[in-house]
């Protein structure tokens, strides 16, 4: 049967035919419960069941899944040349999307951390012998998102995947508890340095500092149980007094440019926007055109990136506790558009100062790991 339909515009008359040739073809061989299909809606994703009029509207509004070319969930046998696909077959339909994960992250840092093999490992290997519908990171996949969805906690989740580890075939490879799933899913993780901080904001403890084990300003410790250096115990053991969280711009930058849509979004300022009187971006603003005046070479690259910087406290707990509050610190990007320039893709969170105090006027002394970044980035 011709599915060339699937990978057409909506708006074609080719998709609206193939439309009524597969709601036809569910109709006919496809199991209802309650006179409902699985709906292979590119978010419904053959989870949830729709009536052939939800079905209908769902496909004409949003579009079909393009990888699902064997419609299992709806009647079709697999045949000996799709079965012989094996796992190729899974990844095609459950769509991991595994060299995109891998350009988002960069080959570099998969072969440094031997994470690329392990990877391509866990897509290939069968959630139990002989499964052809999920492999091991497929399955995973599916359940965390519904995990995200649908707001289970940490506990449920783990409750969940030792129920199904239970239901499943023996030598199945299924994580048993959620940070395994966690820790599988999120191999390379968010680089961050964990800084310590003298409670009174006078210095960070890295660089000439870092061997320190009091604040050579107010000569406080840098741990809570030494208040002063009278104390008889001079051993560097017990809770820090305070902390900060960095996290490296410049990784996090290289990736973007290795991404092409984010490469070409970045130029933005000078390709995609329209000139004119009217003050519809920072590109339009005198200050903007002062830097590019004052430093001709930064402003000939639309490469060069435009950051703005912006903080406030937050209260983590809620209503919980009225005192205690942390400040986060953010960077948006402003060669980007209007519409992208604000979007929780494109705001990075650089730091974050643990509370229960604000730093007020000293927040300076907490921006030095990021200012050395930037002035290597702009060297």
């Amino acid at each position: 049967m011709d599915r060339s339909w699937m990978n057409a515009r909506r708006i074609f008359e080719e998709y609206e035919k193939g439309v009524s040739m597969f709601l036809q073809y569910v109709k006919e061989n496809a199991k209802s419960v309650n006179e409902t299909y699985f709906c292979p809606y590119v978010c419904c994703v053959n989870q949830i069941r729709q009536d052939l009029g939800n079905l209908h509207d769902h496909l004409f509004m949003f579009g079909v899944m393009r990888t699902y070319t064997v419609w299992t969930w709806h009647g079709e046998v697999l045949d000996q040349s799709t079965m012989s696909r094996g796992t190729n077959y899974v990844d095609e339909c459950m769509s991991d999307h595994l060299e995109d994960m891998i350009r988002d992250v960069g080959e570099d840092n998969f072969g440094r951390a031997n994470l690329y093999d392990s990877l391509i490992n866990d897509s290939e290997q069968p959630l139990y012998p002989d499964c052809l519908n999920f492999t091991r990171l497929s399955a995973t996949l599916k359940l965390f998102s519904l995990k995200t969805r649908n707001g289970w906690t940490e506990k449920s989740f783990t409750e969940l995947l030792e129920l199904l580890k239970e239901m499943l075939p023996e030598n199945n490879t299924l994580p048993i508890r959620n940070y395994e799933a966690k820790f599988f899913l999120c191999p390379m993780g968010l680089e961050y340095q964990k800084i310590h901080v003298c409670p009174n904001d006078c210095v960070l403890y890295i660089k000439e500092f870092a061997s320190l084990k009091y604040c050579p300003t107010c000569e406080l410790s840098r741990f809570k149980k030494k208040s002063d250096r009278n104390t008889a115990d001079e051993g560097n053991d017990g809770a820090l007094a305070k902390v900060m969280w960095y996290f490296p711009i410049i990784p996090r930058f290289k990736r973007m440019f290795s991404v092409k849509e984010d490469a070409k979004n970045l130029k933005w300022h000078v390709v995609g926007r329209k000139c004119g009187n009217l003050l519809q971006h920072s590109a339009n603003s005198p200050q903007w055109k002062k830097i590019d005046e004052t430093f001709p070479e930064f402003g000939a690259d639309p490469r060069n990136l435009r950051l703005a910087l912006a903080t406030d406290g937050m209260n983590p707990y809620g209503n919980l506790s009225s005192k205690h509050n942390s400040w986060p610190i953010m960077l948006m990007i402003y060669n980007l558009s209007p519409l992208l320039c604000m979007k929780r893709k494109y705001v990075m969170l650089s730091m974050m100062i643990s509370g229960p105090k604000q730093p007020n006027n000293d927040i300076d002394v907490y921006l030095k790991p990021l200012i050395d970044d930037l002035q290597l980035l702009w060297e």
